[in-house]
């Protein structure tokens, strides 16, 4: 097979299943509308199953529910038969996926499914199935051909099935008021999670915050700036209020301009006035841009009243792989 017809090939299938979604997509009517109000209510979980291809899809279908703020598992219907049965409860959901309907291993679990009396949705490109006929719900994914020359291999059906399950879950997202952050909360160790951390999750805070009062002599600043260990310390006045900042680079700078008499001095004598400072609620993104912009490695936490609630380092930033 040469270059082209490669190419053509892998467009055809594509636009197979394409075509496929576009069709199912003007199918969607009550029949959704009601699985989503079923899965809206649910007191257990949303548990999926399915076997071959159907399964591999469930799989996924159940990991994007979980994440999405849907709880979600899949089990296996052989596994299911062999024990499995007992994860299921009677406040959960089941979604089986069968293109055929009829799948061997599938059918033998209904009958456990309706004794206990648990609503079940079904996905299936057969309508009069056995399946189908099981279903509180049954959800058509129907297509008219498979992407496959031969029409044998599940693929645009499989397409079709997963594309409903991802209908499902952000519809549901939609519903419950799922946001970013809470869909960022469920992923921490993913690139958004990282994009939507915050700072009070990575800032120094209580007895880690160095911090000296105005007239606090240097000596005593360059203690509590080498105990901390974050190149910095907050000045603050009698109230607790933030009056400034003394930076490793403030001290060389006013050792130039004192010289040995830099520690017959105090705090007020060497702070920055007027510290840059963000929200515990600011973006770790939005802090990193604020260091960056201004060539500074700390950068002070504060609320309304200028009273100090953290510190954050550029170490702290770095230890998150955002960067």
């Amino acid at each position: 097979m040469n270059k082209n017809k490669i190419i053509e090939t892998g467009k055809k299938v594509i636009q197979s299943e394409s075509l496929a979604l576009e069709e199912l997509a003007s199918s969607i009517d009550e029949n959704f509308v009601k699985a989503v109000h079923l899965l809206s209510e649910i007191k257990g979980r949303a548990i999926v199953t399915g076997v071959g291809k159907s399964g591999l899809v469930g799989r996924k279908i159940a990991a994007t529910f979980s994440s999405c703020g849907t709880p979600s598992m899949f089990i296996h219907p052989v596994e299911a038969g062999h024990g499995d049965l007992g994860m299921i409860v009677s406040n959960d959901i089941i979604i089986a996926i069968s293109y055929s309907g009829n799948t061997k291993e599938i059918v033998p679990i209904l009958d456990f499914v309706k004794r206990i009396g648990i609503q079940l949705i079904g996905i299936t490109g057969n309508k009069h199935s056995k399946l189908a006929k099981y279903s509180d719900v049954v959800l058509e994914a129907k297509v008219e051909k498979e992407a496959e020359p031969d029409n044998v291999v599940p693929t645009s059906s499989s397409t079709a099935a997963l594309a409903i399950g991802d209908a499902l879950a952000i519809t549901l997202m939609k519903i419950k008021k799922f946001t970013r952050q809470d869909f960022a909360s469920f992923h921490p160790r993913g690139e958004l999670g990282k994009k939507l951390l915050k700072v009070k999750n990575l800032m120094h805070k209580g007895q880690q915050i160095p911090f000296v009062k105005q007239d606090t002599p240097m000596p005593q600043v360059l203690k509590e700036m080498t105990e901390k260990q974050l190149g910095v310390t907050c000045v603050i006045d009698a109230k607790g209020h933030l009056r400034g900042i003394i930076t490793d680079g403030d001290l060389r700078r006013k050792l130039q301009d004192f010289g040995n008499q830099i520690l017959n001095k105090k705090a007020k004598d060497c702070m920055t006035s007027g510290a840059m400072a963000v929200s515990k609620e600011a973006l770790a993104t939005e802090a990193l841009n604020i260091m960056e912009k201004n060539k500074i490695t700390s950068l002070i936490i504060k609320d309304q009243s200028d009273r100090i609630q953290g510190v954050i380092h550029l170490h702290d930033l770095w230890r998150t792989e955002m960067f």
